[in-house]
């Protein structure tokens, strides 16, 4: 298994601090969220090396983060070529970047948006993607209200956990399970992402894979428990961090700042 960590958006509603930092290596609770990220996917024993996607602005940024680390799996960093929000690859494009240049094909993937902060163990995330044999998976968490799902990608499940719709932010959604950007891909279905770009579908929005995926093959939605962040606006970052200080017991604050 091989982890794919998607970083090369621009974040551009956290500007002016996204000029200077990109956002999967903004502080929250006093660590970069990467790191924090890279703790659950130490806990994933199969994961043989993690490759990070980036962008050719940040880069240099990524690669002196990736020095500080060399075990227990190895950080590779991938540089997109882009240098604005305008020529990005978009997500899926980037996947699609990482398992050409890293050769990962033929593996299975654990792909995460670089900015995801959660309480589930991806242990007991591939634990349950195991269970289901040729299949992929993704996790999602219920965010209980409809008007806040509107936000977000949204999952329906039947009653053995199949992914049955999923529909990027739908005007009335089928559910309040959000899909959060943690997807398991069966090595079978790698080569599939090929198949959905070359159809000139959507490169951007991860969850545009997820839609056409789930009508091909068997995908399932584990149902993480505990706590996720979704980091977007500058709102949302400083909720994340007084959250995330609170357990780690730092002061609270009133406005987000990159010291600890």
């Amino acid at each position: 298994m091989r982890a794919v960590i998607l970083a090369a958006g621009y974040a551009t509603r956290l500007r002016p601090l996204t000029d200077r930092v990109p956002k999967q290596l903004l502080p929250v609770g006093g660590r970069p969220i990467l790191d924090r990220l890279l703790d659950k996917i130490d806990d994933v024993e199969e994961v043989e090396s993690i490759h990070v996607v980036t962008n050719a602005r940040f880069a240099a940024d990524f690669e002196s983060w990736a020095t500080q680390r060399s075990e227990p799996a190895v950080v590779r960093i991938v540089n997109d070529g882009t240098l604005t929000n305008d020529d990005r690859l978009g997500a899926i494009g980037d996947i699609s970047l990482a398992v050409r240049e890293e050769r990962l094909e033929g593996a299975d993937l654990l792909v995460i948006a670089g900015d995801n902060l959660f309480d589930f163990s991806l242990a007991d995330f591939v634990a349950f993607w195991r269970g289901k044999g040729a299949a992929s998976c993704l996790a999602v968490h219920d965010v209980v209200d409809r008007e806040l799902a509107r936000q977000y990608g949204v999952v329906a499940l039947d009653e053995a956990d199949r992914v049955i719709s999923f529909v990027e932010k739908p005007a009335e959604p089928e559910s309040t399970l959000a899909g959060t950007a943690t997807y398991l891909y069966h090595r079978e279905h790698v080569p599939l992402i090929e198949v959905y770009l070359a159809e000139r579908n959507p490169a951007d929005q991860p969850g545009n894979l997820v839609a056409w995926l789930h009508t091909r093959r068997p995908m399932f939605g584990y149902r993480l428990a505990g706590e996720w962040f979704d980091i977007g606006t500058p709102e949302q970052l400083l909720e994340a961090d007084n959250r995330l200080r609170a357990r780690e017991g730092l002061p609270q604050r009133a406005d987000y700042s990159l010291t600890a």
